[in-house]
């Protein structure tokens, strides 16, 4: 018996039913279809999957097959009930996803937060979680807060009082930021935030229930004056800030500022969150302390993560705090998801405790500091006008103001279409901008693309403001 013709023959004589027949009806079985066509039961079966893959027919688990609804007779769905079920969308999430959105083919990214793939040690993190994938161990059920080793090599490089016992591991620095604002707020509570800040905080502190509350900031960082004031005037106990190459701004906080922004949360007795993202993205100089290592008496929530300076893949950050809040936050983060992966612990473990991490650290620093090199260069030959701002030291984007009028979010549009991805300033402020800017990333672009880069930036601004 030629099976593949039996199969054939089963196709077109259940094809022929189909198309004379109304959709439900119940179509030959299977033992039918074997007798009339001599096929075995295996091959009438095949058949049926194959229309059913096809969406002629259907098959019902204990009762047959059935002649399938026409394309043209199924029901669409009616998704619109969803919208008064949700109610209105989250503030920010649009921003948000334009931020993490991939470049179109062919186009330079000057946006992102991440490091070019050129720049991230991904050798040396394929080889430990290699490694670490082979321990039975790291498969296991670990500490909820997680490892002691890894909670321990966080609070040692963080250089302050705290111990591995008030670390807890978190997938990332957006979720122990998230987790912070949950475990130390309550919805309707004030947070206060440099202004601009991290677009991430925002739509964190929004999805919290979060009133947010801009406190200017400069190229000193935050102001201290003004943070007291607004400390005062909200009766807020909470202060979110990076005070090391701020993103967007670069900003580091200045010596002179550091013991005064400390005096002003400790007088208003609140906590501030160091979101320390930048601190192996040091370019000129060397890094600064932490402000966590000057804080006796636990004012402040350190935060630390090894996405930036490492690869978007190595999800792995540390929160900390002594007292009570070190306990809600090793309490909140179980709600969120348990405990991180146990191999990407060990293998984060091992990347950073070999010689690998300091090599990848200095070669990140000079690499840095050629494309931001680059990307000034460019920016002087043919944008001059947003290239006259403060150089930041470290981090990963250079804040660009633009002439006054200039309309960012327009200017973003224009120049995705000439295909350069820059990102708007306005999404990172909490209330209106006191002026435009674009954020321009130079770790997301090799520096032999940074000239073409602008040069596309340019005809979208000149056609902007020719027009």
């Amino acid at each position: 018996m030629n099976d593949g013709n039996a199969a054939e023959r089963v196709i077109q004589d259940l094809r022929g039913l189909v198309a004379v027949a109304d959709p439900g009806t119940r179509l030959p079985s299977v033992r039918e279809l074997t007798a009339r066509h001599q096929a075995s039961p295996v091959t009438v079966a095949k058949a049926i999957r194959q229309l059913v893959a096809q969406g002629l027919i259907e098959a019902r688990s204990g009762t047959g097959t059935f002649v399938a609804a026409r394309p043209d007779e199924r029901r669409a769905p009616d998704l619109s009930w969803q919208t008064v079920a949700l109610g209105p969308r989250r503030p920010g999430e649009d921003e948000m996803q334009a931020l993490l959105a991939l470049p179109p083919a062919g186009a330079i990214p000057l946006s992102g937060g991440y490091l070019d793939a050129d720049l991230q040690p991904a050798a040396a993190l394929g080889t430990a979680l290699t490694r670490a994938a082979r321990q039975p161990a790291s498969w296991q059920r670990g500490p909820a807060e997680g490892r002691e080793d890894l909670r321990a090599w966080f609070a040692r490089q963080a250089g302050t009082g705290l111990r591995a016992d008030d670390m807890v591991i978190c997938p990332g620095g957006q979720a122990a930021l998230s987790t912070a604002l949950r475990a130390l707020t309550a919805p309707g509570d004030t947070l206060l935030v440099e202004s601009p800040t991290y677009l991430g905080a925002l739509a964190a502190a929004r999805a919290a229930g979060l009133r947010v509350v801009p406190v200017p900031a400069d190229a000193d960082g935050v102001r201290p004056d003004q943070l007291a004031a607004a400390f005062a005037r909200t009766g807020a106990r909470l202060f979110y800030c990076q005070p090391l190459y701020a993103n967007p701004h670069g900003a580091t906080l200045a010596d002179h500022r550091r013991v005064q922004v400390a005096e002003a949360v400790r007088d208003a007795g609140a906590f501030l969150i160091e979101d320390d993202y930048a601190r192996d993205l040091t370019i000129d100089g060397e890094t600064p302390p932490p402000l966590a290592a000057d804080d006796p008496d636990g004012h402040v929530i350190y935060l630390r993560s090894l996405t930036k300076s490492a690869a978007p893949g190595l999800r792995v950050a540390a929160i900390g705090a002594r007292g009570p809040a070190g306990t809600r936050l090793r309490a909140a983060r179980l709600l969120d998801d348990f405990f991180v992966a146990g191999p990407l612990q060990q293998a984060t473990l091992d990347f950073v405790t070999a010689p690998a991490w300091a090599r990848h650290r200095r070669a990140l620093r000079t690499a840095l500091r050629t494309r931001r090199e680059a990307l000034l260069t460019a920016l002087h030959r043919h944008l001059p006008e947003l290239a006259q701002q403060p150089v930041p030291r470290g981090g990963l984007h250079f804040w660009a103001r633009l002439p006054e009028g200039t309309d960012d979010v327009a200017l973003a549009a224009a120049a995705a279409a000439e295909g350069v991805i820059v990102f708007p300033g306005r999404p990172w402020y909490a209330a209106e901008p006191p002026a435009a800017h674009l954020r321009l990333t130079y770790a997301a672009a090799p520096p032999d693309l940074m000239d073409e880069a602008i040069r596309r930036l340019a005809r979208a601004f000149h056609k902007g403001t020719t027009m």
